[in-house]
């Protein structure tokens, strides 16, 4: 079936028009428009506005006027970051030359090569990049929808939701049980979910050491699992439960108003459930009709769309290949694409594309773990060259030394992202 290459959002925001700021093109430059402003597209707004000099008119296209991190907010959750340490601005970006707009995208005309805000606004672009994080897909959890957040937090978008889940948190019973209901696979930072079990663990060992862990898991497996489980059988003995798809964990359904937990036909009554469903690119690149349905598929050598030259997609949204979707992994895409987008618009030298990633997990005060890559561009995606993983015995120098890289890196890539 053809691909409908005009379309457009059909809801009005009734807030948006206040958050719009006003537009100036700079004549006869090339525009480059850039929707989503995480470790994606703030990078790729940044580099390209930094590096070609003024050259390129970039515009920056994003709702919120501060931007909290998804990474690093499973320590918010025990206690060892502030939320406003989490909390980023975008003036460093403005100053350095990138037209900042805070309001929604909401169509794309692939024919007219504009974006449409909510706000009423019409953006030209000769090269547009998407860098719209995550959506959830519908009904993934039976019983579960956007309009039960508030009872069961997802808090895989930073911000009032891990707000909201640590006030959850602290306000259990003595002796309650808090339940995750984990991803399947594909989806945002892999090690995710389990370092947040490892920080709420850390938390209720704390403020409520009777309490008790509950995961319903549909994975045979997840990232750095050795190492989680040797955490927490060290730091946590007793206090966590993991249910696999070998028995039920596949088969999970939850009732927010009731506040229970259904494994496999058995239900549980919890005290605080944590649902993360299964994941989808943003909305925006559905509607731009360059999405197989959930992701959307890429040119490894500069991250380009497969369905539209002039679109490129970045970090979670895209199917690019082995890179996890994580923020480092979106920092480094945004590099490539900046330096191949500045290529195609400047006539400017365009480098071989390289990707590395790493994530870090935090399991209990100083017991940091990592894992890591670097990858390759091929013409069927981009690919695993080598890695590596924290070996499990490691020494509590070691634990330590990796957690306190792991500050570094939040302090250099953020600084990387926002100037």
């Amino acid at each position: 079936m053809a691909l409908q290459r005009r379309t457009f959002l059909g809801v009005a925001a009734a807030t948006a028009g206040t958050l719009a700021a006003p537009m100036v093109l700079a004549q006869g430059k090339p525009r480059v428009v850039v929707i989503g402003g995480g470790a994606g597209g703030a990078t790729v707004a940044r580099y390209i506005a930094k590096d070609s000099d003024g050259a390129i008119d970039v515009t920056l296209v994003e709702p919120t006027r501060a931007y909290y991190t998804c990474f690093f907010s499973n320590l918010y959750i025990g206690g060892f970051r502030e939320m406003n340490a989490l909390g980023h601005s975008y003036g460093g970006l403005a100053a350095g030359g990138v037209n900042v707009v805070h309001d929604w995208a909401v169509g794309v005309d692939r024919d007219a090569k504009t974006v449409t805000l909510a706000g009423g606004a019409s953006l030209p672009y000769d090269r547009l990049i998407l860098s719209p994080g995550i959506d959830f897909v519908d009904g993934s959890v039976p019983g579960w929808d956007l309009s039960a957040q508030n009872a069961m937090p997802h808090a895989y978008k930073a911000g009032s939701q891990t707000e909201l889940l640590k006030a959850q948190l602290m306000a259990m019973p003595e002796g309650g049980v808090f339940a995750m209901v984990a991803p399947p696979n594909p989806y945002r930072c892999p090690p995710g979910p389990y370092e947040r079990v490892s920080m709420v663990a850390h938390l209720l060992k704390s403020v409520n050491p009777t309490a008790k862990i509950l995961i319903a898991d549909p994975k045979e497996k997840f990232s750095k699992q050795g190492l989680f489980e040797e955490g927490w059988a060290n730091h946590y003995d007793g206090m966590i439960e993991r249910v696999g798809p070998d028995f039920g964990g596949a088969n999970t359904s939850v009732d927010p108003a009731a506040m229970t937990v259904d494994i496999d036909g058995e239900v549980t009554k919890v005290d605080v459930c944590n649902v993360i469903p299964a994941m989808k690119a943003g909305r925006i690149a559905d509607i731009a009709g360059v999405t197989d349905g959930n992701w959307a598929p890429v040119n490894a050598a500069d991250m380009s769309s497969k369905i539209d030259p002039n679109i490129y997609v970045l970090g979670d949204a895209s199917a690019q290949g082995d890179m996890p979707k994580s923020g480092f992994s979106a920092n480094s895409q945004a590099k490539v694409c900046a330096n191949a987008v500045r290529g195609a618009l400047t006539g400017s030298t365009v480098f071989p594309a390289r990707f590395a990633n790493t994530c870090w997990s935090l399991i209990d005060t100083n017991d940091g773990v990592k894992v890591g890559a670097t990858y390759e561009a091929t013409d069927e995606k981009i690919a695993k060259v080598d890695g590596f993983i924290s070996a499990t015995g490691e020494s509590a120098d070691v634990r330590a030394a990796t957690y306190r890289e792991s500050e570094g890196w939040y302090d250099g890539i953020t600084a990387d992202m926002f100037g």
